[in-house]
């Protein structure tokens, strides 16, 4: 069973399009989308463990250039 995580991306000021339109293109990620509040792009992401989602947070996700700030919820099923 894959594991599932939304990350929550804060971007510098004015990097949010460019931040999730390279995101949504890394293998594993399923979608990307700017929003607003306190965080400026979602991820929702898929891996086949939590140490490849891992992995594919630090490699990948946050060496996007503008990124500032992630936070990574993985998703439970209760």
């Amino acid at each position: 069973m894959a594991v599932s995580a939304y990350i929550l991306i804060q971007t510098e000021v004015g990097k949010a399009a460019a931040v999730a339109a390279e995101i949504g293109g890394l293998t594993g990620v399923t979608t990307a989308e700017d929003v607003t509040g306190p965080y400026d792009v979602i991820v929702r992401a898929e891996a086949g463990t939590v140490d490849e989602l891992g992995k594919l947070v630090v490699a990948n996700v946050q060496s996007v250039d503008g990124i500032t700030r992630t936070l990574t919820c993985p998703v439970v099923h209760l």
